[in-house]
């Protein structure tokens, strides 16, 4: 229960550390990169929330809520994860360009 917990706390503050840092930075490129990290942290506090819900309560709408947060907490972090691999390059590149 408390395992949970920790983790979805935990998954929020990544959130919030990745969108201020994606407001701070001036680079287009490392926006992108830094609002898909972003994304998957949320995707990930979404399901966990989920699965915590799921521990925590029985009830069928307890059930359909919890299972409806995973999914949606999954997607969130699969199409993060997906835009974050096709950012990557380009980021990187833009870095080293403007590091030089």
């Amino acid at each position: 229960m408390y395992f949970f917990a920790f983790f979805v706390v935990l998954a929020f503050s990544f959130y919030l550390f990745y969108k201020v840092k994606q407001v701070r930075t001036k680079r287009p490129m490392e926006k992108k990169w830094l609002s898909a990290k972003s994304s998957m942290a949320l995707g990930l506090f979404v399901a966990l929330f989920g699965i915590n819900q799921l521990i925590l309560f029985s009830g069928t709408v307890t059930y359909v809520v919890g299972i409806f947060f995973i999914l949606i907490g999954a997607g969130s972090l699969w199409m993060g994860f997906r835009y974050y691999k096709h950012v990557l390059p380009y980021a990187r590149r833009e870095a080293e360009e403007l590091n030089q």
